[in-house]
């Protein structure tokens, strides 16, 4: 049944779809045309799907950035997906729409999608945001008015799993798959978050992706075309700023998924959905997993706080502190510029006598407020004083 309906959905995207009676489910202006769904056309969208949408906030241009819930608003799990961050990725975007109509409401999963993570971008098929900026190199700064809406989303929704959605190329000869994937591999990540989110890019999405057909493998490494051996890797493995490793050092598991633009764009989208079929799977599979591992990652922990190094990169061990402050103090003054990029964080801090302010590790945001806070970090928020005794 299910290789059925997969098989129906593939050929609904081949041609287009024929105007549908009033009963029958809406469509994307790509299944209908085969072009990319329009900023109308997407509007009007999600308005027929009837599914919970809210704004979340707004570009420099002043398009919405918007949430659609599937599912009921307080599910045992929550799983967000991020799509098309860069505007000019566009098949990630087409299967997020087509994906929200068909999930089940009544799973006790929440389903959250961001469908159009880049508004201006997408328009203006570039793949910053209106001001130049590569969102998904601000999820730690938090410059850009689109990465402030997905911070506030990770930080009231606190999702256990996150499937962020982009493409690559033209790379060849050195990306030579159909779909790629990478999960996070910031030290800082708690290992059961690490552990599975590497499971899920090689047991779920893998699988899924290649059973149709396509071929696939870890982003960010070239491979001699010839050979099939990889050359170097260059995916930026360790950074924070990046949202597959923003989302670990937050607690969920998470990965992103890339197809490749040489491909049709029917190709693309399908590949993302199979993408998507992958997650779902991890999620029915491993929820009591997913749970416990996002708990033990949000509980007090201890241990080394690492500002370099990757799970495939040894650190230097000036990058390694072995017994990390108690906390951070900040001035009055560094506190009221940065209070804001704080709470989306959902950093705490308490008040000191003089109007200083004391951010204490022992926080459910511990993993990330080193390398927000701390000048040996790569490119910390602020330069706190970091401090031994609270």
């Amino acid at each position: 049944m299910r290789g059925l309906i997969a098989l129906l959905a593939a050929a609904s995207l081949l041609v287009p779809v024929p105007a549908l009676a009033a009963s029958e489910p809406p469509r994307t202006g790509f299944e209908k045309t085969g072009n990319w769904t329009t900023e109308a056309e997407e509007q009007a969208y999600l308005r027929a799907l009837g599914l919970p949408l809210s704004q979340i906030g707004t570009t420099a241009q002043g398009r919405p950035i918007q949430l659609v819930r599937v599912g009921p608003a307080s599910g045992r799990t929550v799983v967000v997906f991020i799509c098309s961050q860069h505007g000019d990725e566009p098949a990630g975007r087409e299967a997020c729409l087509i994906r929200m109509r068909s999930l089940p409401r009544n799973s006790g999963v929440t389903y959250l999608f961001v469908p159009n993570a880049n508004p201006d971008g997408r328009v203006a098929d570039t793949r910053g945001n209106s001001r130049g900026i590569d969102i998904n190199r601000d999820h730690l700064l938090l410059r850009t008015e689109e990465a402030r809406a997905m911070a506030a989303v990770f930080r009231d929704w606190k999702p256990d799993v996150i499937h962020d959605l982009h493409e690559f190329g033209p790379s060849a000869p050195y990306y030579v798959k159909d779909v790629l994937w990478l999960w996070p591999r910031n030290l800082n990540v708690a290992d059961g978050v690490h552990d599975l989110s590497e499971t899920l890019s090689r047991s779920y999405i893998r699988p899924s992706v290649e059973a149709a057909g396509r071929t696939s493998g870890v982003y960010g490494i070239y491979v001699d075309p010839v050979t099939g051996e990889p050359i170097r890797q260059v995916a930026g493995d360790h950074q924070e700023r990046i949202l597959r490793n923003t989302g670990g050092l937050k607690h969920g598991m998470g990965l992103l998924v890339e197809t490749n633009v040489d491909n049709t764009p029917v190709f693309r989208v399908q590949s993302h959905l199979l993408a998507l079929d992958g997650t779902q799977s991890f999620v029915r599979e491993r929820r009591t997993a997913i749970e416990a591992a996002n708990a033990a990652s949000r509980a007090v922990r201890t241990g080394p706080i690492y500002f370099g190094g990757a799970d495939n990169q040894p650190p230097d061990p000036s990058d390694v502190i072995s017994k990390p402050p108690c906390g951070y103090v900040l001035t009055g003054a560094q506190y009221s510029s940065f209070q804001d990029e704080l709470a989306l964080h959902g950093i705490k801090s308490q008040y000191l006598r003089g109007g200083d302010r004391i951010v204490p590790l022992k926080q459910e945001a511990r993993a990330l407020i080193p390398l927000l806070l701390d000048a040996r970090a790569d490119e910390p928020l602020l330069r706190a004083q970091p401090v031994a005794q609270c």
